[in-house]
């Protein structure tokens, strides 16, 4: 597997500003879904551990978890601690609940999960509606705990095109500061309306399913990488994924999720080098329709 180039191992790593303050974040950030619900399994904590490791060594900053994933967030916040890494992560979680007494109890319970109330209380970096699960209830409160400086910014998720309607509805009637959906080589067309809209909104875009719950990897399996990939510094088709998402002005940050060190290390390496130029990208999907 192709990592990290050296000709680039010493480069600092592409950040993206969130629009709404300046704030710059690392463009590879960590999803936690599946890969990081291992409570009782020693053997992928340690995993886990070394992944978190390595992603915070690289940079890396946005780990995104739900009350969705199992005990994820619990681990989550029982390894940042461990690496002595709260301070340099942006936490991202989800209430995803009906109701707002639930909702509050179930914010409440991710940040004890995520360790954020102690030993030393910080506000959630970035708390999300659930795939619009009682938005309208939820974001309310959200609002509320922003003001109150319990939570830094506020945002919206869905994972699938179904969605785009009502994310469009939402990103231009409220004033959010995060967007999260899917979008992919494969799954463009977010690029229609919705990251036009964000970027119009000034509203920070996190990608996820990149790489189509390893769909990608199954279509390219055998597959050498194409030579022109060299052309924005690719070496992997895990960067081929990632580099095509990334390059794309409106996104602030793709979430790959991995318990895989050394595939944390690969996706970490999008990051660095250039990027592909509009031109390149539609040769991206080109290529990848005709496989």
């Amino acid at each position: 597997m192709a990592l990290i180039s050296p000709a680039h191992a010493t480069e600092a790593p592409l950040k993206r500003p969130i629009p709404k303050t300046g704030e710059l974040l690392h463009a590879v950030g960590l999803g936690t879904w599946q890969t990081f619900d291992v409570a009782g399994d020693a053997g992928g904590r340690a995993a886990a551990r070394e992944v978190l490791a390595r992603f915070v060594k690289a940079g890396g900053q946005m780990v995104d978890s739900s009350p969705m994933y199992g005990s994820s967030e619990s681990v989550v916040g029982e390894l940042a601690s461990d690496l002595g890494a709260e301070k340099s992560l942006f936490l991202a979680t989800k209430v995803w609940t009906t109701g707002r007494e639930a909702g509050m109890r179930q914010m409440e319970e991710s940040m004890r999960r995520m360790r954020t109330l102690t030993p030393d209380p910080r506000a959630i970096d970035l708390m999300q509606v659930h795939n619009l699960t009682d938005v309208k209830t939820q974001l309310k409160t959200l609002r509320e705990w922003k003001e109150q400086g319990r939570i830094r910014y506020i945002g919206i998720t869905h994972y699938h095109e179904g969605a785009y309607a009502e994310l469009e509805r939402l990103i231009k009637s409220e004033d959010l500061d995060f967007a999260q959906f899917n979008y992919n080589v494969a799954a463009t067309a977010a690029e229609l309306r919705l990251l036009p809209l964000c970027a119009e909104r000034k509203t920070a875009v996190i990608v996820n399913r990149p790489f189509e719950e390893g769909d990608l990897f199954r279509r390219v399996k055998g597959r050498e990488l194409p030579k022109w990939a060299g052309e924005f510094d690719c070496h992997s088709w895990a960067q081929f994924f990632l580099k095509f998402i990334i390059s794309h002005p409106a996104v602030t940050c793709a979430i790959p999720a991995t318990r895989n060190p050394d595939y944390l290390a690969d996706n970490m390496g999008a990051a660095l080098g250039r990027l592909p130029d509009a031109a390149m990208r539609r040769r991206m999907v080109q290529h990848l329709r005709s496989l």
